[in-house]
């Protein structure tokens, strides 16, 4: 039997890092050696999605996998972000690891962004869900009993109601017709909170609803007496 290769996964926390990861995880012959987020340094949470690292902790321990953050400043701009990434990626290459896994979707100019940097190091990238129809994505997600809510939107593609809800099939049926289905274009972003990639579901409940930086964000809190 082939030895498997060790792979890192490039983890958001949301719906389409958990699809991609749970693509990757039935494949034979590899093995996800960890998960790598980035996280913005001063407000503790998750880059973008603003996520508390907590519930980030919580969800690598649930999956078992060990999680990687990569610490970047608020409002980092792309030299910062590359060069941490850049290091974080020799690290990897260090440790024999030569690829690293996306949830991307479609965006041409994002994978080849991601290939080219990491060229720079002789590092490949793969894209378990690659060119998936995203309805079909998104019925996938329902029918796999994969649990999630949003915790971020962009007002100027959803309502503000949008923040917070659960990702069922209700919620796909209300997005609009200029919002994709698994909002890759950055209409919202998710957190995942069960599925069948969770040995056991995370508990969480929803807190303060903000609008920053021209997003909405809704925060949310582990609820005590959880495993950790």
């Amino acid at each position: 039997m082939a030895e498997s290769e060790s792979i890192i996964f490039c983890w958001s926390g949301g719906k389409d890092s958990a699809m991609a990861l749970y693509a990757l995880l039935q494949q034979k012959n590899v093995r996800v050696a960890s998960l790598l987020t980035t996280v913005t340094e001063g407000f503790e949470r998750v880059s973008m999605h603003g996520v508390r690292r907590e519930l980030l902790h919580r969800q690598a321990i649930s999956i078992g996998l060990q999680l990687q953050e990569v610490c970047i400043p608020p409002q980092c701009v792309n030299p910062i972000y590359e060069a941490r990434m850049e290091a974080a990626m020799r690290a990897a290459y260090e440790q024999g690891i030569r690829k690293i896994a996306f949830g991307d979707i479609f965006l041409e100019d994002l994978r080849t962004y991601r290939e080219k940097n990491l060229a720079r190091v002789g590092m490949e990238a793969i894209f378990p869900i690659w060119k998936r129809d995203t309805k079909e994505l998104a019925r996938e997600f329902v029918r796999s009993r994969f649990r999630a809510r949003v915790v971020c939107i962009d007002p100027r593609v959803l309502g503000r109601s949008f923040a917070g809800r659960e990702l069922d099939e209700s919620f796909f049926g209300d997005l609009p017709p200029s919002a994709d289905p698994c909002g890759e274009n950055g209409e919202f972003h998710t957190f995942v909170y069960d599925g069948p990639i969770f040995k056991h579901p995370l508990k969480c409940k929803i807190g303060e609803v903000v609008e920053r930086d021209s997003f909405v964000f809704c925060d949310l809190l582990a609820e005590e007496g959880v495993p950790v």
